[in-house]
């Protein structure tokens, strides 16, 4: 097998390859366990390096999951398909409803870990909301687990002179979450923006997220203004790449 361009992939390049399209085209469903380092072995006639090798190409990618003692498998979760523009809509979180509602179905997703906490800002939370270095801000920091797998790490920014002594400052915002409660207080959100980049995680992020060995994050940075541009809110997510499809839809 040999590349457009004519040069000639490594072998465990190829095994990987094979294996990859026989999972995308359901040849080995969601659960299935894949043939092991024998059986690659035998196949390809290769090293057992060579075929260790191709199945932790397929793991890097998020496709498997080894499992101690019984092998490597395709993995069942279904990655979630974040609605970038629905989600934020007004309409939703206005009306009591999570910004999660439109995305999440019937799958079970629970906040496991958060911590709300009033510390000083340093100089680049200050500036993106627009306070001076050093001012309060209230900070939430949380993990969200989609059935029973960690997949996003947030944590929100705003001002503390704004929100404290409000639900916005307790683990449960209470229904529609913070921007409905941003509403309430009279610095509604209008508009948002979002900048979205990838790196591979810190050992922190792969720990909190579980993350397979070689799996990239996603880093979703939102910010959220008033009617008249006010920041009220800097949100940073990291997202497990391997859980996500980030869907935009909107007209040209």
């Amino acid at each position: 097998m040999t590349d457009q361009d004519g040069t000639r992939r490594p072998k465990y390049q190829r095994i990987a390859d094979e294996l990859r399209t026989a999972i995308q085209s359901g040849d080995f469903a969601p659960g299935d366990r894949l043939p092991g380092e024998n059986d690659l072995m035998s196949t390809y006639e290769v090293a057992r390096m060579t075929a260790r090798q191709a199945l932790a190409v397929l793991r890097g990618e998020g496709l498997t999951e080894a499992r101690k003692g019984a092998g490597v498998f395709v993995r069942s979760f279904r990655p979630l398909r974040r609605r970038g523009i629905p989600r934020l809509a007004g309409g939703g979180w206005a009306g009591g409803r999570s910004v999660w509602a439109t995305e999440i179905e019937d799958r079970a997703l629970v906040v496991d870990q958060i911590v709300v906490s009033e510390e000083e800002a340093g100089s680049r939370i200050a500036g993106a909301l627009d306070l001076a270095p050093h001012d309060p801000v209230c900070v939430r920091s949380r993990r969200f687990v989609l059935d029973d797998k960690p997949v996003l790490l947030s944590v929100s920014y705003l001002s503390a002179a704004l929100v404290r002594d409000t639900p916005i400052t307790r683990p449960d915002t209470g229904p529609g979450g913070t921007y409905a409660r941003l509403a309430e207080l009279g610095h509604r959100p209008a508009r948002f923006r979002e900048e979205i980049r990838c790196r591979m995680p810190t050992a922190d992020e792969t720990d909190r997220l579980a993350l397979p060995p070689g799996t990239p994050v996603v880093l979703i940075g939102r910010t959220a203004y008033t009617e008249p541009g006010r920041v009220v809110e800097l949100n940073e997510m990291t997202l497990d790449a391997s859980s996500y499809v980030l869907e935009y839809d909107f007209d040209a």
